[in-house]
């Protein structure tokens, strides 16, 4: 990790969960940190304990709906202006939405898009150009998930009531996973020093299920990952020599199945 230390990663949904997580872990090894959110109080926090814990990177919080294209826009601009550009970026950023796709409604169609899609293929492209037009080495890795492998069979939907299947939030991260590959297809023609990585991981303790006590109740019993453990393979993978390209990571609970 030595090589990254005073370089600049951009991680989006970085003020709490996995994001957290992974932003203080980027900290902790001397890389500065762009940390996107929407939650300006939950940035507040991240900022109070970066104080407390004194780590070696600088965090810059950047508060932002990802989901508009303006604000998103604005936030790079501040991204090139005060820490000079990209290095490594992080999707992460994730919505999601408890229905079936024939029970929904555009609102529904257009909000998971427009957080979970829309977003990880608009930061790639301008992480892409910031890297290039610098000539640095990069790194881009995508938090997608086991859902974005496979459609979840009838049997395990037993655990979960039918009102809240997450098949918009299935069919999105089949989306962000297929946007991870191509990208690297398209890297891979024009011979950059950018890496990408897609992060899978299974079920994770963190609050994207807290809208719902419903679902909250039935996750709570189930075995999961700490976002940590997530922070941890984004490391591994940055670690990594630069011959080296981790593309795909798949991380579950011991016993989790599929």
């Amino acid at each position: 990790m030595d090589r990254w230390i005073g370089k600049t990663a951009v991680v989006t949904g970085a003020a709490s969960g996995i994001g957290q997580a992974i932003t203080c872990a980027l900290l902790r090894y001397g890389v500065n940190v762009a940390a996107i959110d929407i939650m300006n109080e939950k940035l507040n926090e991240l900022k109070a304990r970066k104080e407390q814990q004194e780590f070696p990177g600088i965090l810059e919080t950047i508060w932002c709906d990802v989901s508009f294209e303006e604000e998103l826009n604005k936030a790079f601009e501040q991204i090139e202006t005060r820490m000079k550009g990209v290095d490594i970026m992080i999707n992460n950023a994730g919505y999601c939405e408890y229905s079936r796709v024939i029970d929904s409604d555009w609102k529904s169609f257009q909000l998971i898009l427009n957080t979970n899609v829309t977003p990880y293929a608009a930061c790639m492209n301008k992480a892409v150009h910031s890297m290039r037009n610098r000539n640095v080495e990069g790194h881009i890795l995508n938090i997608n998930s086991v859902l974005g492998h496979y459609i979840p069979p009838k049997s395990c939907e037993g655990i979960i009531d039918a009102a809240f299947d997450f098949n918009l939030y299935v069919a999105s991260k089949h989306a962000t996973v297929a946007l991870t590959h191509t990208v690297r297809r398209e890297i891979a023609d024009i011979k950059p020093p950018i890496r990408i990585t897609s992060i899978s991981p299974g079920l994770v303790k963190t609050n994207i299920v807290s809208r719902s006590e419903k679902v909250r109740n039935v996750f709570e019993k189930l075995s999961s990952l700490q976002p940590e453990d997530i922070a941890d393979a984004i490391i591994y993978a940055l670690g990594t020599r630069q011959e080296v390209q981790i593309t795909e990571l798949t991380i579950q609970h011991t016993g989790e199945f599929p």
